[in-house]
């Protein structure tokens, strides 16, 4: 969940809009995500990207889309994972592993289970920050089907900053023989007049010269055209998301005290292929305050609130 940018003014105003491009940056998905739901379906999903898979910018089988309707942003990516699903589907289940997940984004200060099914999650900007500083979100974490060579997980929220309300993320894996899986991870928001004005603000100043993935054209010299704007600013979000899992699941074979600091190695080294896109805090930074982010994580609430 990450800020798309920070409008450079101050007083009340200004803090309101803030506020509402921090949501825009981080919201998951105010509508329903359009996802297979089974496992025949997810693999005939692979078959109609195998050409998209073996042939990209991103140079291995991964693939990312994204679209924009009716006050709606929607990025999904596909990818294929040389794990077995039987490796896969049990570390990607738990509230758990979905804190060590999520923590990975830079601006994701701290992630907890709370009762029952819920994930409480405070989301505030890409430096170190009090939690007081930061929005307070509670997630529902619901598997809605596990089978041996298939897992659909979803966390949704009811409610957000300004009003907003229904937020949910979707993750798919299904087995694709005994050696790979295949994964795919939906994101997306709705906005309201409050976060469109504010996003309207980003986009004129702060962000009027970041991009997407997507290319939507060439230059005269043949440099490739990104598409910018508010689809833009989701595919950068889906993309934060996508590196945060793989990074999970890239460490898995790694001994249980080594996996923390590796997660965070790979998440940054991850990102920085994409400099144009992804413009991170500085690799020092960035593990300094994950590493005292993920301490204060640790501690009894009681004591960080």
């Amino acid at each position: 969940m990450r800020s798309p940018g920070w409008l450079a003014a101050a007083g009340a105003t200004a803090a309101a809009l803030l506020r509402a491009v921090v949501f825009c940056g981080l919201a998951l998905l105010v509508v329903p995500l359009v996802c297979a739901q089974d496992a025949a379906a997810l693999l005939a999903r692979h078959g109609a990207l195998r050409l998209q898979l073996e042939s990209n910018p991103f140079q291995r089988p991964l693939y990312l889309e994204s679209s924009q309707r009716a006050g709606t942003l929607q990025g999904d990516i596909y990818a294929r994972f040389e794990q077995p699903f039987a490796v896969l589907g049990p570390a990607l289940q738990g509230r758990e592993h979905w804190c060590d997940i999520l923590i990975l984004h830079p601006n994701v200060k701290s992630c907890r289970p709370a009762a029952g099914d819920r994930l409480r999650l405070d989301i505030g900007r890409n430096f170190e920050q009090p939690l007081a500083d930061a929005h307070l979100f509670e997630f529902r974490y619901q598997v809605v089907k596990a089978t041996p060579d298939y897992l659909h997980l979803a966390l949704n929220a009811e409610r957000g900053p300004l009003g907003t309300s229904g937020y949910r993320m979707a993750l798919e894996v299904v087995a694709l023989d005994a050696q790979r899986s295949f994964l795919h991870m939906s994101y997306a928001y709705s906005y309201g007049l409050a976060a469109r004005l504010a996003m309207r603000g980003y986009l004129a100043t702060a962000g009027r010269n970041r991009v997407g993935f997507t290319m939507v054209g060439r230059q005269a010299n043949g440099q490739p055209i990104h598409v910018g704007g508010m689809r833009a600013v989701v595919e950068r979000n889906t993309m934060r998301y996508y590196l945060a899992i793989e990074a999970f699941l890239g460490v898995l074979s790694t001994p249980p005290a080594q996996r923390q600091e590796r997660r965070l190695e790979l998440w940054h080294a991850s990102a920085r292929r994409y400099p144009q896109q992804l413009q991170e805090p500085a690799r020092a930074a960035y593990l300094k305050m994950k590493r005292r982010e993920i301490q204060r994580q640790q501690a009894p609430e009681q004591e960080v609130r």
